[in-house]
């Protein structure tokens, strides 16, 4: 109980856009660990393929789609590109994104330290990367004799998960060096990246703004009017600044962020199915249970069931 209220008080603070720390909220394994893998489409079965903003705090992130439609947004920046693509997000940087329900890859989250030393051994001199931006590497975008960097890419991402799912002497160490080869590939091909499109300041403000508002008032479950009442703002206005930044309808976006945390508890919490329904603001149990279900194919019950094999 304690660590939900741990949660929300980091929700609820200045920095409201939701800190999502993989180690914590997501693989408890791992709680510790410089480098984090996993399989995208792993992670879209606990998170959603439409990711609602939110940052990782003191952590790089790289995700690779191989396949499919991207729309990813880093702070007022919005790209929409096919796979096979790869985003380099920096920390503390609010992203979103929504990938197709085929799109599979690989997510790589990387302690900010491990990155920074690589800097200052000499790729910092070496390349023109600017570690406070995003970045977007499509196959498109590159000119045949680069294609072969973007191969060695996809083929380090496939080392790491090679590592990463294996028990072997020095393991650590060896996903630390991959990393490190990654990042100066990317370094490498930085000059080709996409260029974005840039969100209006006044349209991001304003989308950060109803972000902020689902994180306080998410267990009372506002009405879209309520939300646009509170912001200022038309519906029919908000509802194009959301397509716009994350591609998806702003009662879209409560719903994925509501269903987030109920998979969070259902996975981490000892609370039963029917403490979780009250304490995330629904008055009868079986319309969360009904809730969930619509939104997932599969009961909380079973969800649960299944989160405790892995």
């Amino acid at each position: 109980m304690e660590k939900f209220k741990d949660k929300e008080a980091r929700q609820t603070s200045s920095n409201w856009i939701p800190n999502i720390i993989i180690g914590e909220d997501y693989d408890r394994r791992y709680i510790d660990a410089p480098v984090h893998y996993d399989a995208l489409e792993n992670l879209a079965v606990f998170f959603g393929r439409d990711m609602p903003v939110h940052r990782h705090a003191q952590y790089f992130q790289i995700h690779y789609i191989e396949t499919g439609d991207i729309n990813f947004h880093i702070d007022d920046k919005l790209y929409q590109v096919k796979g096979p693509s790869l985003f380099f997000t920096p920390p503390a940087i609010p992203h979103s994104f929504q990938t197709m329900d085929d799109a599979n890859g690989h997510v790589l989250t990387i302690q900010q330290s491990i990155i920074w030393d690589l800097m200052k051994r000499g790729l910092q001199l070496e390349s023109e990367l600017n570690l406070n931006l995003g970045i977007c590497l499509t196959q498109s975008n590159m000119q045949e004799e680069q294609q072969k960097q973007r191969q060695l890419i996809q083929q380090l991402l496939q080392n790491i998960k090679d590592e990463w799912l294996a028990t072997s002497l020095a393991k650590p160490l060896v996903l630390e060096n991959f990393v490190y080869l990654l990042i100066i590939q990317i370094a490498r091909l930085s000059s080709r990246q996409v260029e974005s499109s840039l969100v209006n300041n006044e349209d991001l403000r304003l989308f950060h703004r109803f972000c902020n508002e689902i994180e306080i008032h998410l267990n009372e479950h506002w009405q879209l009017a309520k939300y646009t009442q509170v912001i200022g703002v038309s519906e029919s206005r908000l509802y194009q600044i959301c397509k716009r930044i994350s591609n998806s309808s702003p009662k879209r976006i409560i719903r994925e962020r509501l269903l987030q945390e109920v998979k969070r508890m259902l996975t981490f919490s000892s609370l039963t199915s029917n403490e979780i329904s009250y304490q995330l603001g629904f008055n009868d149990p079986a319309y969360f249970s009904r809730f969930f279900k619509s939104q997932t194919n599969i009961t909380p019950h079973n969800y649960r069931k299944k989160q405790a094999l892995h």
